[in-house]
């Protein structure tokens, strides 16, 4: 079992309002508030895993604003997890919450308690994409608390979006640079999703708001995940791996979403090396990483048909002792 959390969702009750795009129930399938009891069944039920291993998970606090919900009901979560983290069973405790739910108060509570990661959904670091989609919170919020959280000594994570009202590649970008500069150990990327009872759904039914497409999504996703490579900052998770289909109206979803802006990320390497190359058309060998052959031939070979269109007959073989995500053309 490689690096992972034991999830525990926690719906949004500590939400202060209504951002654009949730309906959290839809995203996380979840609407009961759990309980201490249900934190330790979590626990109970992946140490029944056959590789699981307490150095590589932690127990993750997911869902909701787990720093704004009542105090006494998060302190009993966190004191059910601190149980399993004291005696080893977890390696720390991973909390999400707002940007505006920081304070050094709070943080004082989280590091007594085992909480060893803070992920701060900010969603964007622009203040006019953060007032259209009814955050809450503007992006001098975002920078406060990330640089309280890394004072602390806690593991940074941040939470960015794309396809939001307002919101353009050229933003994203700029958030993804401003979220490196704030010294982020973690990144979580979701592209926008259209759900019922949302106010993207009621002005997408006015014709005021348009999803992204899937290859939009993609598009942009691979070069937001190439900056992040490029600062060795960890993304955790590329887009959201289910949901609930009754709530899911239309947008950038797919299954595999993450291996699609990972392929992109591939093709666009094999482009650059071209062209810095300037390797003729014809037969070419790609050497890729140990595992990654399928990931560089691309979902139904679409890398490999796009090179052909451009003139190059690839060939994808890999390469022994081959750096992670690097590329090499032979």
């Amino acid at each position: 079992m490689s690096h992972g959390n034991i999830s525990v969702f926690v719906p949004h009750i500590g939400c202060p309002n209504q951002c654009s795009f949730c309906n959290q129930k839809t995203i996380t399938g979840e609407s009961k508030a759990p309980t201490k009891g249900d934190v330790a069944d979590a626990v109970r039920t992946a140490l029944s895993h056959p590789n699981y291993n307490p150095k590589d998970t932690e127990l993750a606090f997911f869902g909701g604003s787990f720093t704004a919900i009542d105090r006494y009901y998060m302190c009993e979560l966190l004191d059910a997890g601190y149980e399993f983290v004291k005696s080893g069973v977890v390696s720390g405790i991973r909390i999400s919450t707002r940007p505006d739910a920081i304070t050094p108060e709070i943080l004082d509570i989280l590091k007594s308690k085992g909480v060893t990661a803070i992920e701060l959904g900010c969603q964007s670091l622009d203040d006019e994409v953060l007032r259209l989609n009814h955050r809450g919170h503007t992006e001098n919020q975002v920078k406060t608390a990330a640089e309280l959280i890394k004072r602390y000594g806690f593991s940074l994570g941040l939470q960015m979006m794309t396809g939001l009202l307002g919101d353009t590649d050229e933003k994203a970008v700029q958030t993804a640079k401003k979220i490196i500069s704030l010294g982020a150990d973690t990144v979580r990327i979701y592209p926008t999703l259209l759900l019922k009872g949302t106010y993207l759904y009621s002005l997408y039914e006015k014709g005021l708001y348009k999803p992204q497409t899937l290859e939009q999504a993609v598009e942009l996703t691979a070069e937001l995940l190439m900056l992040f490579e490029k600062s060795a900052v960890r993304v955790i998770r590329v887009g959201l791996h289910t949901v609930e289909a009754d709530g899911f109206v239309t947008g950038p979803w797919h299954p595999a979403f993450g291996e699609l802006a990972k392929s992109r990320v591939m093709f666009k390497k094999v482009l650059t090396k071209i062209r810095e190359d300037n390797i003729p058309k014809g037969s070419i060998e790609i050497a890729v990483p140990k595992g990654k052959t399928s990931m560089m031939i691309g979902q139904k070979k679409s890398n490999v048909i796009a090179l052909q269109n451009m003139g190059y007959i690839p060939k994808v073989i890999e390469a022994e002792n081959f750096a992670v995500n690097g590329i090499k053309i032979v």
